[in-house]
């Protein structure tokens, strides 16, 4: 059951830049397509919960209910706990967890939620079964991940198109999928679902203090991450390719009709019933 466990990397790890994006998360702004499925007593797993602040939106959601997070890096998941803590929410707890194998019996949880998790496994379609073996019949999973070649941005700096070409490099080197947004819906094919809802959602970044904040973290990010790391160690780019793409961002960040678009895909798979099948 453990063989698929090596198949999960972050491919970003969770460097301060990666964290200040990840804790500006909510489930308005990132689960926005799943708010009208969850009720007061629903059992709910989210899936690479990271610093757990979509996690705590979803166990206010349910009050009568329980929220578990789970991801595979243990050490973020202290940050977690705290999130919940200061939000006084005492319905939710965190394990560590590789969603090829998970660890809980069929049939558990009303809704089984990833963001931005797929894009990093080795096994999507594995994934997606597991998430199904997990969820109740008549329960839902529900995945959002980016699609990388589709984010758009003004104007053009030609440093961002490079970034752009390294990072789905390093990605797929890692046998890692960057555009797992358009290929939702066809995993979830693969993994069993029939009844699928597919949708899009998009992050948009135009003010300059949204300018400011998206290319600060990925300019930094793209310095000092292990993402930086793997560029480097893989021979796709060397020190100087990675800061020019930093001065890149630096610049863009500081054009005042900048504007960048990240389209994410999004899938709630109900899982049918039993007298259903």
């Amino acid at each position: 059951m453990r063989k698929h466990r090596e198949t999960a990397v972050y491919t970003h790890g969770h460097h301060e830049s990666v964290l200040r994006s990840h804790t500006w998360r909510t489930a308005a702004n990132s689960a926005a397509y799943l708010l009208g499925s969850p009720k007061p007593h629903m059992k709910i797993l989210d899936i690479g919960c990271g610093p757990g602040t979509i996690t705590a939106d979803l166990a206010a959601l349910v009050p009568d209910g329980h929220v578990t997070g789970v991801d595979l890096a243990e050490g973020i998941l202290e940050q977690a706990r705290a999130t919940a803590a200061e939000r006084g929410l005492t319905n939710v707890d965190f394990a560590v967890a590789d969603v090829h194998a998970l660890d809980h019996p069929d049939d558990t949880f009303c809704v089984v939620h990833a963001h931005q998790v797929l894009q990093h496994v080795g096994d999507p379609v594995q994934a997606l079964r597991e998430m199904r073996r997990v969820t109740r019949p008549g329960g839902y999973v529900a995945v959002r991940d980016a699609d990388y070649t589709a984010m758009t941005w003004y104007p053009e700096v030609p440093g961002l198109d490079d970034w752009l070409d390294l990072y789905r490099r390093v990605a797929r080197a890692g046998a890692r999928e960057p555009d797992a947004g358009r290929r939702l819906r066809s995993w979830a094919l693969a993994a069993g679902f029939t009844d699928i809802t597919a949708t899009s959602g998009t992050w948009t970044y135009a003010t300059d203090a949204e300018r400011e904040w998206w290319s600060g973290l990925w300019a930094d990010r793209t310095l000092a991450s292990p993402y930086a790391e793997l560029a480097v160690a893989g021979g796709h780019a060397t020190e100087e390719q990675l800061h020019a793409m930093a001065r890149a961002w630096r610049e863009w960040g500081g054009k005042h009709d900048g504007w960048f678009a990240v389209l994410h895909g999004e899938i709630l798979c109900r899982k049918e019933d039993r007298e259903e099948a």
